[in-house]
């Protein structure tokens, strides 16, 4: 069968390579195992197909080879192994965005905090550390975000390492912040029904990003080391120099 089951990293990824493969396997009518199935697609809303065929020979996908069978008019007769690679190229990536936007109403559905929707003037900060505490964008450009924003309500945190500096700093000087402490689906559901979304650079803020169907979205606008700008170009979001 087609898979993207091991080793495939944190949730960001997995949404990402999950959508590339169910939008093949819907074309093809393959049969698909993914990974972290229950919270994309019954939590988070992010629908991924299971189709009936299966075979006994497997193609390795890979960035490199994606599009191709994207665009094949001729009818795919091997199981998919989406294992490979990450799918973040700039093609990847919209087609995967238009996906997202392209099921907006059953994502809105599904998200436990729609009432948010269009109804509430707050800040989100997305603020990766952990394993990318190096390649943070740092202080200064999550401050700048906020004082580029100016007239807001509430300002809530996420992050991966709440006891960080820059939190501490953050929180010193904007001592009303609020810091969410939910798993990640809750977290992305939140965050995404905020009217302002302040995001790090990795898959997982720019998942956050995308669907923030009514937010106005802000990211660190230079090209990170550890991951691909084109998560966040030509969304609509708003780069901000630091």
């Amino acid at each position: 069968m087609s898979i993207t089951l091991n080793n495939n990293g944190r949730l960001g990824n997995q949404i990402i390579r999950n959508i590339a493969l169910s939008i093949i396997a819907e074309k093809n009518d393959l049969h698909v195992e993914y990974s972290n199935y229950n919270n994309i697609n019954n939590r988070l809303g992010v629908t991924l197909f299971i189709g009936k065929n299966k075979y006994s020979n497997t193609t390795n996908v890979t960035d490199y080879t994606y599009l191709k069978l994207y665009k094949q008019k001729e009818k795919i007769t091997s199981n998919l192994n989406f294992m490979r690679h990450f799918f973040q190229t700039k093609e990847i990536i919209n087609i995967v965005y238009n996906y997202l936007l392209s099921i907006k109403e059953n994502i809105k559905k599904k998200n436990l905090y729609n009432h948010r929707y269009e109804n509430n003037n707050d800040i989100f900060l997305h603020i990766r550390l952990q394993d990318a505490r190096h390649y943070t964008p740092g202080i200064n450009y999550y401050d700048k975000c906020i004082q580029t924003i100016k007239k807001y309500d509430n300002i809530y945190i996420s992050s991966d390492e709440l006891s960080h500096d820059i939190i501490k700093e953050l929180k010193k000087k904007y001592p009303k912040i609020i810091f969410i402490n939910c798993d990640v689906i809750d977290t992305i559901q939140f965050a995404s029904t905020c009217k302002h979304v302040i995001l790090s650079h990795g898959s997982y803020s720019a998942i956050i990003g995308y669907l923030g169907f009514f937010s106005d979205v802000y990211y660190p606008n230079f090209k990170p080391k550890w991951c691909s700008i084109e998560l966040f170009l030509n969304k609509g979001f708003n780069g901000i120099e630091c």
